[in-house]
């Protein structure tokens, strides 16, 4: 019974925390170093389609979707589209390397703190990879959209 309780408790706090991020609404802000140090806000990319993938060296199929979102960045970033990468890692070193493995061009950010990350926490990220899809107004378009369903939409929002 104990066990029952304290799942249902887990499970709702896992909605409550999704929940606060409401399709059509301005997402939180997120102000976390790059790989130089230098603190990027994802408001510096209002007026702008934007995508938020939260990733990690360490995850295999975040690795397997990063060469479709290097194309997705190449194809859209002239058109006014940004992909803001928030990684989960705790380790600089492991992060730095898969993003030059990876040639991701895009801006990232990490607050090294793993899976203990507040950014993560806020979006309610419970799994990786796990993105947001933001309008030019900075508001929330759509949640772990993937492949042609992503690419359609980006299109859609540069319209």
């Amino acid at each position: 019974m104990k066990k029952i309780f304290f799942s249902v408790i887990i499970v709702m706090a896992s909605v409550s925390s999704i929940a606060q991020l409401q399709i059509g609404a301005a997402v939180p802000e997120i102000a976390l170093p790059d790989v130089n140090d230098s603190v990027v806000t994802l408001s510096s990319f209002k007026g702008k389609v934007v995508l938020i993938d939260f990733w990690a060296s360490w995850c295999g199929p975040c690795r397997q979707a990063n060469p479709f979102v290097v194309k997705l960045y190449k194809k859209y970033k002239d058109r006014g589209f940004e992909v803001f990468g928030v990684s989960i890692d705790s380790k600089k070193q492991a992060w730095i390397k898969a993003i030059k493995q990876d040639k991701i061009k895009f801006t990232q950010v990490n607050d090294n703190g793993g899976w203990n990350s507040k950014v993560a926490e806020t979006y309610g990220v419970s799994q990786i990879p796990t993105n947001f899809l933001l309008d030019k107004k900075g508001n929330l378009f759509a949640v772990d959209a993937e492949g042609k369903e992503l690419d359609k939409l980006i299109n859609q929002l540069l319209q």
